[in-house]
């Protein structure tokens, strides 16, 4: 049997001399890797970001206070400051000196801070800095400013968000830079998330054993793509993305996971018709045991395949994904791999994105005495055909966007309403 391809990695990265911190290369975990990939693949070289904005009261913001934090921050944190690279067809991060940018976003004739912000993001180098700032604001007497926070996927994953949103903060409030971390404390911050990666990396592996692979491919076996690849066809709205929300009150307890999956099924089907098994991706996991809590992006891609033709019983489709759960630290391209060996014609793109956050744990910026306001951008480039995100409170808050170079706005908007109709017990919006 083939090595794992998480195995090959580490002894491609061991014989760089990497397991030697002199020699100055963090290795990367699967997820990383999977964001490298698809970078690599994207005819624009697009990377995958995550952005979060806040709005403050304008003149809140003291910009060299602000950069000075968030240069703290990348001084404390390895992978707040390292950049990737390849290194003898090998992927790495190279940590480098803390350089937050934080850039004041200037608008074109007819734009407002949003249009600013989104233009901004669209042109992200991918080879810069994975922590970066942009303020912008709407007119000389427009009463708020907009501070985008934006980092590269591969430095981040949805646990360390409210983190980054609260020691910035804190850096801010207490006036701190990157001169302020001493070096003893910066060099403890990089073993410890090499070591942390590194006991990822050794879980990944043994999560690649022949048993999980065969599982995979059996799961995914009929599993194909059902979307078309994206295109170039002209938008007429003007915004690569269209989106759709509601608002619905939420049971006690939130809306189940494998709820949300069958919902994700039912838009799916509305999409791409009944009988398809559509893969759906979503994000799972969290550090490996005995790492100490670094930043970084930990949390796998785990696939769930929406087969469009069925309607099961919801407890059914708890047991399957309690059963992807024992395996979902498989890495991506693992389970790419043994599907395919398992006659999938499955090229590895996802129909479908779903995600799910805890309105309970967003923390609001502060600066000064000053809480910012979260506020969301749409418009932005979608890396799937459509992607759902989910935020469980007090109610239940649903978006899906759309990319328009693959879907069109109405049939996406059917889809919406096909997996609000596939909730249990919805209550009528609004």
């Amino acid at each position: 049997m083939l090595p794992s391809i998480t195995g090959q990695y580490l002894a491609r990265y061991q014989r760089l001399g990497a397991g030697d911190p002199a020699a100055g290369l963090l290795p990367v975990t699967g997820a990383q890797r999977r964001f490298l990939l698809v970078r690599s693949l994207d005819p624009a070289g697009r990377a995958d970001i995550v952005p979060m904005f806040f709005a403050f009261p304008r003149g809140t913001v003291d910009a060299a206070r602000l950069r000075a934090a968030a240069n703290h921050l990348a001084a404390r944190h390895p992978v707040l400051r390292s950049r990737p690279c390849v290194v003898r067809g090998t992927p790495a991060l190279r940590p480098e000196p803390a350089d937050v940018p934080l850039d004041h976003v200037a608008r074109a004739p007819g734009e407002d801070a949003e249009d600013a912000l989104r233009r901004t993001l669209a042109g992200w180098p991918a080879d810069g800095p994975p922590l970066r700032l942009f303020l912008a604001h709407s007119g000389p007497h427009a009463e708020e400013e907009l501070l985008a926070v934006v980092l590269d996927h591969t430095a981040c994953d949805g646990q360390s968000l409210a983190r980054i949103v609260e020691e910035l903060g804190d850096a801010y409030r207490d006036r701190l830079g990157p001169d302020d971390l001493s070096p003893a404390e910066a060099a403890a911050e990089l073993a410890a998330y090499r070591d942390a990666v590194l006991r990822q990396l050794e879980a990944e592996d043994r999560a690649a054993s022949p048993r999980a692979l065969t599982y995979w491919g059996e799961r995914l076996r009929t599993a194909r793509e059902q979307a078309p690849l994206p295109g170039s066809r002209s938008i007429s709205a003007g915004l690569p993305t269209g989106a759709v929300e509601v608002r619905l009150p939420s049971p006690a307890g939130g809306v189940p996971f494998p709820a949300l999956l069958d919902a994700c099924r039912a838009a799916a089907g509305a999409l791409f018709g009944t009988g398809p098994v559509a893969p759906i991706g979503y994000p799972w996991g969290g550090r490996p045991a005995g790492a100490e809590p670094v930043l970084g992006c930990f949390l796998n891609t785990v696939v769930f395949p929406a087969d469009t033709g069925s309607a099961p019983a919801p407890e059914v489709t708890a047991t399957d994904w309690w059963d992807d759960l024992d395996r979902a630290d498989t890495p991506f391209d693992e389970v790419v791999r043994a599907a395919r060996a398992g006659g999938s014609a499955w090229s590895g793109r996802l129909d479908g994105l779903l995600t799910v956050d805890d309105a309970r744990n967003r923390t609001p910026l502060r600066l000064g005495g000053t809480a910012g306001r979260e506020v969301h951008i749409g418009g932005r480039q979608v890396r799937a055909p459509f992607a759902v995100s989910a935020t469980q409170g007090p109610e239940l808050h649903l978006r899906m966007v759309w990319d328009r170079s693959v879907l069109d706005d109405a049939a996406a908007e059917d889809a919406f309403a096909a997996l609000r109709g596939a909730l249990p017990a919805e209550a009528p919006a609004h």
